[in-house]
């Protein structure tokens, strides 16, 4: 970790952009209303996404699935295309770094009981607006607060009607 913030640090100086990858762990909920998960940030027990590091050798899809995993502990079926953007202040030991992070979308089909950091995170299942009431970051509430599954609502047309969503 601490090689990692070094590594962001130095890319900064040189005026290169920093980028996470992150994702919204989303289902439906027993009322039938869109749900999402947040997690609380590790250090200041914030409501955030599961989002980290690219990862080398990983699509940005595979890694917020990844993060998802080990921050959240859900895992499912991440949508190829991203659901937007958002970018943060971070602080390092020595400065703060803008963030640039792009963010999937996490159908959630497994929801782990114990995982990695299940002793450091807490987890909360919210409708989009009320998360949006928890997030600090103006740019994310925005995103989690306008939140539409366009692909899963013509997958769901297409399932219980038989017609085709195109």
């Amino acid at each position: 970790m601490v090689k990692q913030k070094k590594r962001v640090l130095r890319k900064a100086k040189k005026g290169e952009k920093i980028r996470q990858v992150a994702a919204i762990p989303f289902r439906t909920g027993p009322d039938g209303d869109l749900e999402v998960m947040l997690v609380t940030s590790r250090e200041t027990q914030r409501f955030i996404l599961p989002k980290g590091w690219p990862m080398k050798g990983k699509s940005g899809r595979k890694a917020a699935t990844i993060e998802a995993l080990e921050e959240a502990g859900v895992a499912g079926k991440t949508l190829k295309a991203p659901a937007g953007s958002y970018h943060y202040w971070k602080r390092l030991p020595a400065a703060f770094v803008r963030v640039d992070v792009t963010v999937y979308l996490l159908e959630v089909i497994e929801q782990l009981k114990s995982w990695r950091e299940s002793g450091r995170r807490q987890r909360a299942w919210l409708r989009p607006e009320q998360a949006a009431m928890l997030i600090d970051e103006p740019e994310l509430a925005t995103l989690v607060r306008n939140l539409t599954l366009p692909a899963l609502e013509a997958r769901t047309r297409t399932e219980t009607t038989g017609a085709s969503p195109d």
